[in-house]
């Protein structure tokens, strides 16, 4: 993890590390387990959506550190695949497995599955060595 800097604003890293762990947090004490599956649809999505979310400023960081001063925050998921191919091919897959097991599966769909939100969260953290 970097290290915050003069001013206690944490780094990309560290945010990015906060939103994963607030995700999990979600889950472990409001989504309930039973049999494999999440109870409560509503705090699946939440996390998922908040998951998801530490993708994008993993992303963002990303391209940052590789773009420089050209760097423009990406306007759609096609735009951050379209970006993120040029530089690594393993982020990219990454990229696109968190895109549908966490944006597009948990948060939109709502899916009950305990290992598909999970999978999307290992995604996330593997993204995080990125940065």
């Amino acid at each position: 993890m970097a290290i915050q800097n003069q001013d206690n604003i944490p780094s990309p890293a560290e945010e990015a590390a906060r939103y994963l762990q607030n995700a999990k947090e979600i889950l472990s004490e409001k989504a309930g387990k039973k049999d494999g599956l999440y109870a409560d649809v509503k705090y699946v999505k939440m996390a998922a959506g908040t998951a998801y979310s530490a993708a994008l400023l993993i992303l963002d960081e990303y391209l940052k550190q590789k773009e420089g001063v050209k760097f423009i925050k990406p306007k759609s998921i096609e735009d951050y695949t379209n970006r993120v191919r040029k530089y690594d091919k393993k982020l990219l897959r990454l990229l696109v497995n968190v895109y549908d097991e966490l944006h597009i599966i948990g948060y939109y769909h709502g899916t009950k599955s305990v290992d598909t939100i999970q999978t999307g969260l290992n995604n996330v953290t593997k993204m995080l060595a990125y940065i």
